[in-house]
């Protein structure tokens, strides 16, 4: 079937409308909404997944298609198909030129014209300040555009990373000595500046936790160096310096927690941390919803998912105190919205797929007051 013109502009409208912003400015909630699992059929996207999984919508031949970005041992692939439980199987997608190390594509942003917006968790090998022998790795976020609906990518740069001198080299944690990583990205209401909310694992507790970060998205193209960091109510940029070759580097600020460590990571006793913020608009809720792990060890052994909301992303104290809705359960929990065209992993309504690590056996529904009919039913 061929669509006409005006139908095609009304999909590529709504397509815009659902990718870069179609939040209001609510007043203040009076209550915390409630977050419902309900049983659902199986359902697993293609490709193997142990990253968060970058939902986008694009037109295909005209016509509204799905596409998801997965990630495994630091490879992207991306898959389509008219809806989440119809995609195709997953292809490898390319950056060019590859960022050193292993990366994984956790969040898309796609413009009014059809250009994706990719942002990246990158690892590395600690081996350059660590024991040389070493397969521990430390994470940095990493930015790419992509003009052909994420087949292939060009790399626009790390963005963010930690200082080596706050890498824990002795820490008795499986994976990471340090670094920053494992995030969301979203474009705000006013379409001005993209939030990222990420990880961090340095050695001291106030170097972990999940803290944020912005950058504008008139920048976007040309992104390295123009990041600023939250530092206890204020946004600090980087600071550059040449090394003997005349590189230039960047040097971040420290980053304010919003979700503080109790017991931090590298000390090989039980932890307590709150890492892999999963965040999305929720349409009915007229909120933002952010998806945590929490930790009860040192390598990441899963305690639980939480969930906390706010009215705004450029309000970082504006979360409310996150609550468990699964008990163990498995890394990279997120919510993918189930409306056409519109509904993806940072865009929802009042009831969406849950997923952890790619595989969902539930639907998760969100009403507004404890009084809410989904506040009496039971996982």
């Amino acid at each position: 079937m061929i669509l006409t013109r005006s139908l095609v502009a009304a999909a590529a409208a709504l397509l815009t409308l659902g990718t870069l912003s179609a939040q209001t400015r609510p007043p203040t909630p009076t209550s915390v909404p409630v977050a419902t699992l309900l049983r659902a059929d199986p359902l697993t996207l293609p490709g193997a997944v142990d990253s968060n999984s970058p939902v986008v919508w694009d037109l295909y031949d005209g016509r509204p298609e799905l596409y998801v970005v997965t990630s495994i041992a630091g490879r992207p692939s991306r898959a389509n198909g008219g809806e989440i439980s119809q995609l195709g199987d997953p292809e490898p997608v390319e950056i060019e030129p590859w960022p050193t190390g292993g990366n994984w594509m956790e969040a898309v942003i796609r413009d009014s014209v059809g250009t994706w917006y990719g942002f990246y968790h990158n690892e590395n090998t600690a081996d350059i300040v660590c024991d040389p022998d070493t397969l521990k790795t430390y994470p940095r976020i990493g930015a790419a555009r992509s003009t052909d609906q994420g087949a292939t990518w060009t790399d626009l740069g790390i963005i963010m990373e930690a200082a080596p001198e706050t890498f824990a080299c002795d820490t008795s944690n499986e994976y990471f000595v340090g670094g920053v990583g494992d995030f969301s990205a979203l474009l705000d209401a006013d379409q001005r500046d993209v939030y990222i909310y990420f990880s961090q694992y340095g050695r001291e507790k106030e170097d972990q936790g999940v803290a944020v970060a912005r950058v504008a998205w008139a920048d976007l193209d040309d992104p390295v160096g123009k990041v600023t960091i939250w530092n206890d109510g204020v946004w600090l940029p980087p600071m550059s310096f040449e090394d003997e070759s005349g590189q230039v580097h960047w040097e971040y600020p420290h980053a304010t927690a919003i979700q503080p460590t109790t017991k931090p990571w590298h000390t090989g006793q039980e932890g307590n941390a709150f890492w892999g913020p999963s965040i999305h608009w929720n349409d009915s809720l007229q909120q933002y919803v952010m998806l945590l792990n929490r930790t009860v060890g040192d390598s990441f052994g899963q305690e639980g998912v939480y969930v906390a909301f706010n009215p705004r992303l450029d309000e970082p104290m504006g979360w409310s105190t996150p609550y468990k809705i699964v008990d163990g359960g498995g890394w990279y929990p997120q919510v993918v919205g189930l409306e056409e065209a519109h509904g993806t992993d940072a865009w929802a309504s009042r009831i969406a797929r849950f997923f952890m690590s790619g595989r969902s056996e539930s639907l998760i529904e969100f009403s507004s007051a404890p009084n809410d009919s989904a506040a009496q039913r039971r996982r």
